[in-house]
Order: structure tokens, then C-alpha cells, then sequence
């Protein structure tokens, strides 16, 4: 199989505009909102160079493969899968940009939330519980207000492409049905981006929240990189011991070690505004 990938940014804004005009034009009768995912075609999910080698490898294995099978026969069926670029925080957040890495479980299963970023929705989306907690925590830890809505709302695309890797650990969902796509070889993809980073980025802050992301663990090099668990960030857990989310002051400690860490320039300390 052949790959092409390309930076969204090579589209020309202009073409990009007159393609949406096109669509509310007949045939198409109205507007397409690309809320959903269309294809299974690793063509239509761009991601920066530095992921690209990795990305092709996982596709061109049978582990890949079964996994395009499995999502155009879902496809065929008329299921509804989110989000439309699942590798989306690869097309945001080059491996050598990589300062802190979140990880998630799997997309929002609501139509409209999931954007291919980990606890992100798209601006002007209403930021779900778990994301209302990461903002809580933010304000309590650094200071950092909540975004104001409707713009950018729970958006966390600055994030993104200020080096913080929002990954889920399996990058599909159904409609209406959290994790259905658990087990059927994301997986081994996100763990490969996970120990690619390990191994080729310097002083990395992992933010492991809830046994899942835990679970991730011992992809890590803890001698070379933070490794900081909590609670997962939903109300069901937020609070509750043994680490509760709310109080963890896990931004506070991300930002101190990066700017502390020996060799680690000024330039490259975190950010955390989300607008």
C-alpha cells in the first residue's frame, strides 16, 4: 500500500473555502459537516513528517490492516464513527515539538464533540465534564481562567500546537457507545507513538490520569522523563482518593521541571493557556 501525507497547511486557504461553497451547492443540497468519519483512508488523515515513518509502518502491518477492514465494514453499515481525522493530534504536534504528553482513552461517543485531540471539542462546543475539571484544575493550579464561550469554549488546539501531545489511546468511537472500538489495534499504534517519544524526545512531562492511562506506564522511561498519575479527570473520580484530580497540581509541576530541566530552553517551556 501507498502513502501520501501532507500538512493541512499545504491546502490553500482559498481552495479550501471554495470546496465548502461547493458542497452547499447542488447536488450535494447542503452544507457537509465533516462532524463524522467518511472514510477509512489513511490518504485523508494527514500528519507532520517527523510521524509519517511510523504512521505508514502501523498501517502496512496486519495489525493495520484489520483494523481499515474492520472500520469501512462498520462504514458500510451505515455506523457513525468520530471523530473525521483520528490522527489528528500527529497532524498538530510533531514528535520533535513534544513537551508534555496527555493521555486519553478513547474520542467523546456525542455527536459533535470529538475532534481527534484527547478531551478536546471543537471551538464553541460546551467543554464535557472531564474537561471542566481539567479547567478547574488549571485556574486552581496556575491561575489560568477558563476559556470564555462560546470561543474557543473546550477547544485545546493552542495546546496542541504548543507541544502538548492530546492522545487517546484508541482513536475511533461509535455513536452513543464508549469504547467500541477498544481492542481492535489503535492500540498498538498509540503505544508505538508513546514509546517513540520516550525514546527520541528529551525531558517529556507524561500526565497519566485514571488506571487506564496508568496502565501506559511502563512504556516510559522514568529516568529520562516526568511521569506524574491522578485520578481521571470525571466527576467520578475527580475527588476521590488515592490522587484525586482536583488538587494534583500536575500543571504547576509540568511547567517547574520543564523550565528547571538542564538543557531545556526557555523557548521550549510549557504553556497551558488554552486561548
Amino acid at each position: 500500500m501507498r502513502f501520501w501525507w501532507a500538512r493541512r497547511s499545504c491546502v490553500p486557504k482559498n481552495l479550501a473555502r471554495r470546496w465548502r461553497r461547493c458542497l452547499a451547492c447542488p447536488p450535494w443540497g447542503k452544507l457537509v459537516e465533516a462532524t463524522q468519519l467518511q472514510l477509512a483512508e489513511p490518504l485523508n488523515w494527514p500528519v507532520v513528517l517527523d510521524w509519517q515513518g511510523l504512521v505508514a509502518r502501523f498501517f502496512e502491518s496486519n495489525q493495520g490492516q484489520s483494523l481499515l477492514t474492520f472500520l469501512r465494514a462498520r462504514l458500510a453499515a451505515g455506523v457513525v464513527i468520530f471523530p473525521p481525522e483520528p490522527l489528528r493530534a500527529l497532524a498538530l504536534t510533531p514528535l520533535q515539538s513534544v513537551r508534555v504528553v496527555i493521555l486519553g482513552q478513547d474520542p467523546y461517543h456525542g455527536r459533535g464533540q470529538a475532534e481527534g485531540l484527547a478531551f478536546s471539542v471543537p471551538a464553541g462546543v460546551l467543554p464535557p465534564p472531564s474537561l471542566r475539571n481539567i479547567f478547574k484544575e488549571l485556574q486552581r493550579d496556575l491561575g489560568e481562567p477558563a476559556p470564555p464561550f462560546p470561543t474557543p469554549g473546550g477547544s485545546l488546539v493552542r495546546w496542541a500546537r504548543h507541544g502538548v501531545l492530546l492522545l487517546n489511546t484508541c482513536l475511533t468511537v461509535e455513536e452513543g457507545q464508549a469504547a467500541s472500538h477498544a481492542g481492535r489495534g489503535w492500540e498498538v499504534l498509540t503505544d508505538a507513538i508513546i514509546r517513540e517519544v520516550s525514546e527520541r524526545s528529551e525531558a517529556v512531562v507524561f500526565m497519566l490520569w485514571g488506571n487506564h492511562a496508568q496502565a501506559k506506564r511502563a512504556l516510559i522511561d522514568a529516568s529520562r522523563h516526568l511521569v506524574l498519575c491522578a485520578n481521571h479527570p470525571s466527576p467520578l473520580s475527580a475527588l476521590r482518593p488515592p490522587v484525586p484530580f482536583i488538587g494534583c497540581g500536575h500543571f504547576s509541576q509540568a511547567r517547574d521541571w520543564r523550565s528547571q530541566h538542564q538543557g531545556v530552553k526557555a523557548a521550549c517551556k510549557v504553556d497551558f493557556k488554552s486561548a
